[in-house]
């Protein structure tokens, strides 16, 4: 957490400006709307100042993103299935566990009182995601905004859909992935096998350079879950459940 800055403090706030940006693995043109959307209100010179507005805008954006991707992605959804859905995704919790995921309280711009917190409440949390995602929006347009929500949101969306909070590893792994290694997971399809009505497909999870254990799966969602879980074994040096045979 960062107290709002005098003269003394500019260069470390653009050092954590910076460390920011390469977590979230964009680079704003406009430094000024960055720091606009890590600057609680406590921590402005005035509210016009704070990440209030961008908050504003954010939230409008998050949930038109995710009502989009719901309607083209599950086109047999009745209208209550993707309500349902959507307030999951866009819900203050879910915005405040990615913040969180990410680290993104170390970035925050606090006033002095903030700072002796303990730690950020999470309603902080959900603010900061909200208005980074408008501040991308302002900065690069609405598909780089749609591009950023779908690497954050994308597997809470799955995990919304399965109705598994527990057991969503490709989550889990997306989580761990961004908070000790600054970057998001991807998934190599290796091989598939079978007719065209029943087959079976082989993935792998890569973090950075590093390739884990792939698996197999009824369907590409399955085999990426799977995989997902294989990476999280071996991640705790534990042996990984799915063989790649």
């Amino acid at each position: 957490m960062a107290e709002a800055a005098g003269a003394d403090g500019i260069d470390d706030v653009l050092v954590q400006m910076a460390a920011c940006q390469e977590r979230l693995c964009y680079r704003f043109k406009d430094q000024d709307l960055l720091r606009a959307a890590l600057t609680h209100a406590s921590g402005a010179e005035h509210r016009l100042a704070s990440n209030e507005r961008l908050e504003f805008l954010g939230d409008a954006i998050l949930g038109a993103i995710v009502c989009e991707l719901l309607f083209q992605q599950y086109p047999d959804y009745l209208e209550g299935d993707l309500t349902k859905i959507k307030s999951i995704v866009v819900s203050r919790q879910t915005c405040a566990r990615i913040s969180e995921a990410l680290g993104l309280e170390k970035f925050l711009i606090l006033g002095k009182g903030m700072t002796t917190h303990p730690s950020v409440p999470s309603s902080l949390l959900a603010d900061v995601f909200e208005s980074l995602i408008a501040a991308v929006y302002l900065d690069g347009g609405s598909e780089t905004a749609k591009q950023f929500v779908i690497r954050y949101i994308g597997p809470e969306i799955e995990a919304a859909v399965e109705g598994d909070t527990g057991g969503n590893y490709k989550s889990l792994l997306q989580q761990l992935a961004q908070r000790e290694h600054g970057t998001t997971p991807t998934y190599q399809l290796l091989d598939e096998k079978g007719p065209d009505h029943s087959k079976c497909f082989k993935i792998c999870a890569q973090v950075g350079r590093r390739r884990y254990q792939a698996a197999w799966g009824r369907n590409k969602k399955e085999a990426e879950q799977r995989a997902a879980r294989n990476a999280l074994s071996q991640l705790n040096q534990e042996a990984p459940p799915f063989p790649s045979d």
